[in-house]
């Protein structure tokens, strides 16, 4: 699609439309490099409140993602004028506002459009040393995959817009969905790893073709060490094709690069192609270093601190998704 579009070319851009990298990176000087990135969507969750806040949460994953730090955010707005109360909009701001503050971000402004149904989201501005910033191509063969959020949102959310949730595990799904990556990134970087992106639209097993693609490496999924959200509920549901879309076609697409061992439970290639709305993040390390990741994740109260996989030696971009790890 950007096939014959016109680009300027500028030295300064350290990562740009070339790769699937989470967001843009500019060096402004030798020790500073500015960082950016955008994300908005419809309402996944009903409280307005709640879809401020898990829209600046999923807006800010992509700067914690490249090893950055957040600065500042602009809202963008499309909202129905004629059909929704104005408070509304003001519940969705409020949200979004709160989980800024909590991030130390300062929302600078934005733009708004009457629209058909309301969206949101942002784009944000982080900073980051050239020397320190974090890609998704960077893993090394050994490498272990480590997730800092369970999975399931995609699926969880669509039966709650089906009435098949209960408050509970509605409120549990929010408040994962609303959890900075904020620690996850601060570990990242504490401890040193080699890779990271962080699980969103296209699935764990999407952005991990991405990561193993750009590294030119092959991966390995351990399925019983990944951490799943509700997670008897959960399977239950993809079970019952209570399932997303979006999440239907990363699996179609993973497909051609994946290979599933036959022993795998019937939902669980579509679990781990369940698209998320800020996910955890992804982190290749290496195995020397994985339990002071482990331990800097764990003093950082990250909601997920899993070792679910590892990248070799192979075919650039393959997936090999195993019961759990060999012997």
């Amino acid at each position: 699609m950007l096939g014959g579009l016109p680009w300027f070319h500028d030295e300064r851009v350290l990562v740009g439309r070339e790769n699937a990298e989470d967001a843009g990176v500019y060096r402004v000087s030798d020790d500073l490099a500015l960082v950016q990135t955008v994300d908005f969507f419809t309402p996944i969750v009903d409280d307005p409140y709640d879809f401020g806040r898990v829209a600046a949460a999923n807006a800010l994953s992509d700067i914690y993602a490249m090893g950055a730090v957040p600065m500042t955010a602009l809202n963008i707005v499309g909202f129905p004028v004629d059909k929704l109360d104005l408070s509304v909009l003001h519940e969705i701001l409020r949200g979004a506002a709160d989980k800024c503050v909590e991030a130390e971000v300062a929302v600078m402004g934005g733009h708004s459009i009457d629209d058909v149904e309301p969206k949101f989201g942002m784009a944000v501005t982080g900073r980051v040393h050239p020397e320190r910033l974090l890609r998704n191509t960077g893993a090394r063969p050994g490498d272990r995959l480590v997730l800092t959020k369970p999975l399931g949102t995609g699926i969880l959310a669509t039966a709650l817009k089906q009435g098949k949730l209960t408050a509970e595990e509605a409120r549990e799904m929010v408040e994962l969905m609303a959890t900075l990556n904020r620690g996850a990134g601060e570990a990242a970087l504490e401890v040193g790893v080699h890779g990271a992106t962080d699980v969103t639209g296209f699935g764990l097993l999407g952005h991990l073709y991405e990561m193993a693609s750009g590294s030119g490496l092959e991966a390995e999924i351990w399925m019983d060490r990944v951490p799943l959200l509700l997670e008897d509920r959960l399977r239950s549901l993809g079970r019952d094709g209570v399932v997303p879309g979006g999440s239907r076609k990363n699996l179609r697409f993973i497909r051609d690069c994946a290979e599933f061992d036959p022993a795998l439970a019937a939902e669980e290639p579509q679990i781990l192609a369940d698209a998320q709305t800020s996910g955890g993040l992804l982190l290749a390390v290496a195995p020397e270093r994985v339990e002071a990741l482990l331990d800097a994740l764990g003093g950082k109260e990250t909601p997920a601190a899993a070792v679910v996989g590892r990248m070799g030696e192979g075919c650039a971009g393959t997936i090999r998704v195993l019961p759990g790890m060999p012997a």
